[in-house]
């Protein structure tokens, strides 16, 4: 199974656009996908999808999964959009400190233990998700905290999307030492399996950049702003939105769909997954999935 959290240290780098638009990458190749976003903010990737309409508090979420209080079976929380599982944000995620904090004490009351940073693990687990899925997502918000360790620890990767200025840059080295960290909380390996240069305009600061980034690079995305914004406004991937909503094909937005599906395949690849059918790097397939497609 592939398993990876999005993650960058510095905001508004695309972080969940990238996250969404590679579920769809790899699930147009055949794989089954779970995406579990974690991030409490507006503009989620729940929203980016549009599964986020249940937000009421007596509806079961996964953060009742993770202090153990479920009122329901955990494939129920999930909605599928364009083919991909996905367990929808809720507004409980805002506590989520709150709540593990108030089991641990609990726990440690009655003499047992209670893992904060292993909750989604044990979830996951426990619903055999690595048997039902290939590739699993998490979706963390950029902060330090139970929902980024929550996420790391459940995934043991990470892609990162990389802004090419200096602070994007010093996100990623102060990463180095971050992943060291990670690795050592949980004892056990924390890998960084591909960072993704977003908004490339190809100056020779941010050539500089990359040429100083020792993580993997397997594609590097210019600035597609419009692409990208369409999509969020449709609530569907980069792909539905050239295949749907588009006049026009250009040219330079389906390279950026087929680098979107090479940085899939080598992800792929890290965890020696071939997909069952790839199709040609960024070719818009008749059966592409209708935007807001859900179940």
């Amino acid at each position: 199974m592939l398993s990876y959290a999005t993650y960058s240290e510095a905001g508004g780098v695309g972080k969940t656009t990238l996250a969404a638009n590679l579920a769809k990458a790899h699930e147009r190749a055949g794989l089954d996908v779970l995406v579990v976003p974690l991030d409490p903010q507006d503009g989620n990737l729940s929203y980016y999808y549009g599964v986020d309409d249940e937000r009421d508090a007596d509806v079961d979420t996964l953060v009742r999964h993770m202090i153990d209080r479920g009122t329901g079976e955990f494939d129920d929380l999930i909605r599928t959009a364009e083919g991909i599982d996905i367990v929808p944000e809720h507004n409980m995620l805002s506590s989520l400190g709150q709540y593990l904090d108030r089991e641990k004490q609990q726990a440690e009351e009655l003499g047992e233990s209670f893992g904060i940073h292993a909750q989604l693990l044990r979830v996951l687990r426990e619903n055999n998700v690595n048997e039902e899925y290939d590739v699993l997502i998490c979706d963390p918000p950029a902060t330090e905290g139970p929902h980024l360790y929550n996420a790391i620890n459940a995934t043991r990767s990470l892609c990162i999307p990389l802004e090419p200025s200096p602070k994007g840059n010093a996100s990623v080295g102060g990463l180095e030492s971050l992943v060291e960290g990670f690795s050592a909380q949980f004892n056990a390996d924390v890998s960084v399996l591909a960072t993704v240069p977003i908004e490339f305009k190809d100056t020779r600061d941010q050539n500089s950049i990359l040429a100083d980034v020792e993580y993997s690079t397997p594609e590097i995305i210019g600035e597609r702003a419009s692409l990208f914004e369409g999509s969020w406004g449709e609530h569907c991937s980069a792909f539905t939105y050239v295949a749907e909503h588009r006049s026009r094909v250009r040219d330079y937005e389906v390279e950026t769909l087929a680098k979107l599906d090479r940085i899939a395949r080598h992800l792929e690849s890290t965890a020696g997954i071939e997909a069952p059918n790839p199709p040609e790097p960024g070719e818009l397939q008749e059966s592409e999935a209708i935007a807001g497609d859900q179940q």
